[in-house]
């Protein structure tokens, strides 16, 4: 038996159920892992309130890290006593132990702790895969990223910085864009005492950026293309404020044919090579030192409830780790 969060119905943070479940054996292709931490993300938050549906009852948590306890068959890149972490699906990573597909389970590293693991598997790939796999930023160019002081934010700062690029950060405090700058933003805007937009183009001589990465949504959309370059390109990877609303392709032509994509990270994690390839990448980045976790708050598996409220109403920085 292992406890597990689950949800039975969507809702708020009070919908969120500890419960005791049967783990079982590991079938063909599938491993066993008992966690020792497990990451908090707003994908949870998706799923919690029904934005992006599950069948129900489903346990959530989308990553973690852990020991492996058993290996079905056909699963040869893991075996029992290995460290190791994921961001992957089905949800279920709120728990003690699991069962789950062993594709997108990867080797962890000695030199990287169990809490580091968790707090940086689904967003440091996020981070990996949209500065590496959708669009070929180059050392020199200049990005936009709103919730600069966030999990992904803060990630996302450091790897700009290790790869020379210039990264113009939002955020919500004076404090929260100092920590923006801290992790690598070359200049971080307070989007709630400032226009993000006239701002962003002061910063760059009028010129806008080569590319926004947006994972807040409605509340950022439309400024972030008024902030693009002509042939510029707009990467939509959340909804922290709510769905972006129906474009107008007009729209993108008017502003200098700019281009938009809304990605999501399991695509890109649903190939095992590319996934394993990606964690290692991630890997090295934070072995060398030029990428770290930084871990805000860490709650119990009983205080999700107090963990999800936190997140929504953004009084987060950097990655929250749940401990079983």
């Amino acid at each position: 038996m292992a406890r597990t969060i689950i949800i039975e119905e969507t809702g708020g943070p009070e919908v969120l159920k500890l419960v005791e479940r049967e783990v079982g054996a590991p079938g063909p292709g599938e491993i066993r892992i008992r966690h020792e931490a497990c990451g908090l993300n707003f994908i949870d938050v998706y799923q919690r309130t029904g934005l992006y549906p599950l069948t129900l009852p489903h346990a959530l948590g989308m990553e973690a890290a852990g020991v492996i306890e058993a290996v079905g068959e056909g699963v040869t890149h893991l075996k029992p006593g290995d460290r190791a972490a994921y961001a992957a699906t089905p949800p279920g990573a709120y728990s003690e132990a699991r069962v789950m597909p062993a594709a997108q389970v990867c080797p962890l590293p000695e030199g990287i702790s169990f809490e580091e693991a968790a707090a940086i598997m689904l967003q440091g790939l996020t981070v990996e895969y949209l500065f590496h796999r959708v669009w070929p930023v180059e050392k020199g160019q200049t990005v936009l990223f709103h919730a600069a002081a966030g999990g992904v934010g803060l990630l996302a700062c450091q790897w700009a910085r290790s790869e020379g690029i210039r990264l113009i950060g939002t955020a919500g405090t004076d404090e929260k864009c100092a920590l923006a700058v801290e992790n690598g933003a070359t200049e971080c805007i307070n989007y709630r005492s400032h226009d993000f937009v006239a701002e962003l183009k002061a910063l760059t001589g009028g010129a806008g950026v080569d590319l926004v990465m947006d994972g807040v949504g409605k509340d950022t959309f439309e400024g972030s293309l008024d902030c693009l370059k002509p042939l510029g390109m707009m990467i939509s990877f959340g909804n922290a404020s709510g769905p972006v609303p129906p474009v107008n392709l007009l729209a993108l032509a008017a502003r200098g044919s700019l281009k938009v994509t809304r990605t999501t990270l399991f695509t890109f994690l649903a190939d095992h090579d590319r996934c394993q390839a990606m964690a290692r990448h991630l890997f090295e980045k934070v072995e060398s030192g030029a990428v770290r976790p930084v871990i805000g708050r860490r709650y119990r598996l009983e205080e999700i409830a107090e963990a999800h409220r936190a997140l929504e109403a953004r009084e987060t920085t950097g990655s929250t780790v749940i401990t079983p």
